[in-house]
């Protein structure tokens, strides 16, 4: 017999805490975007099951206002990460760029996000390129640990970014319609140099709590995402933007996310969370269904559907929200 679809999830089955969004970020140079109703917000995470948010926007310049507009107005519901200051971290003055993370943390900052510029774009006083495991900013991985903070890193692109957008790229498509993610020509370091700079950084800092964005951008690749969890004790990984990849391979990600449910942590990297795109989630970890389209608009990754992973209770209780609380020191 076939099995039809499942009811319409609305609500996950336990609370979540979606632990890689952006609630106040920088569209360009003179447009700040902010979450024009932050007790809309609140409603609707509680009508989605959603316990907490994870602010990835807490730049040097207006971490106090993301930190006064979520966090301290709504205990509980929000934690607000901090930037880095590489100008400060890589210059002379290095040590006024430490005083300002750790003021940061002092006023509240639940972690560091550290952005995909590190490794790609960042450039010193001097235009060199600053790796990701540049010894300058080994410092700040010392400070996250010495504070009980986690760092957040994104490191490095998919894969198919680093590759032509031919026929044979099956996100042509997407690279084609933003050309600036295409980095085969762009004289950037390639994915593999990238990741061994992350790894060396994940070695030397064992204390250092770190959770790669987006599956460490390898999750065409879930045995290589699994070795990297094998080889470094300190990492994590979270699921933001990359429901099309587990979604596409249902018994891998499955069996995956069972053998490392204490090490993922559930991220949707929403501009806020949308309920139609939660619910997708929600569908895909929770029911058996199969063949529906990995969001509700329009298909950004590439032009397949994807399959439940029916996840088991104990799975999606650590992924969801119990993997994340740990992290961030919360009850």
């Amino acid at each position: 017999m076939l099995r039809p679809p499942s009811t319409p999830v609305l609500r996950p089955r336990f609370p979540v805490v979606d632990f890689h969004n952006h609630l106040g970020r920088w569209l360009t140079a003179s447009d700040e975007w902010m979450v024009a109703d932050v007790d809309a917000l609140v409603e609707r995470m509680d009508e989605l099951g959603v316990q907490t948010i994870v602010n990835l926007d807490g730049r040097s310049g207006d971490l106090d206002e993301n930190l006064e507009r979520y966090d301290r107005r709504h205990p509980g519901r929000f934690v607000t990460f901090t930037h880095l200051n590489y100008p400060l971290l890589l210059g002379e003055d290095h040590a006024a760029g430490l005083r300002m993370l750790r003021r940061a943390f002092d006023n509240g900052a639940g972690g560091v996000k550290v952005w995909k510029d590190l490794g790609l774009s960042v450039t010193d006083a001097s235009r060199g390129r600053v790796a990701v495991d540049d010894r300058r900013l080994e410092p700040v991985w010392a400070a996250a640990a010495d504070a009980g903070r986690p760092v957040l890193i994104h490191v490095a692109e998919p894969r198919a970014f680093f590759t032509r957008p031919d026929r044979h790229n099956e996100r042509v498509e997407e690279l084609r319609r933003h050309p600036r993610l295409q980095l085969h020509r762009s004289g950037t370091p390639d994915f593999g140099q990238l990741l061994d700079e992350f790894q060396r950084v994940l070695a030397g800092f064992r204390d250092t709590t770190f959770v790669a964005a987006h599956l460490a951008n390898w999750g065409d690749d879930l045995a290589a995402c699994a070795r990297l969890l094998d080889e470094h004790p300190n990492l994590h990984l979270d699921t933001s933007a990359r429901l099309a990849e587990l979604g596409r391979q249902p018994r891998a990600a499955a069996a995956f996310l069972t053998r490392y449910a204490d090490r993922v942590l559930f991220g949707t990297d929403a501009y806020p969370p949308s309920a139609a795109e939660m619910r997708v989630w929600f569908r895909a970890l929770e029911t058996a269904d199969e063949y529906f389209p990995y969001t509700s608009g329009q298909p950004l990754q590439g032009r397949w559907q994807i399959y439940g992973l029916e996840l088991d209770d104990d799975v999606l209780r650590s992924v969801y929200a119990e993997n994340a609380r740990r992290i961030l020191g919360r009850p």
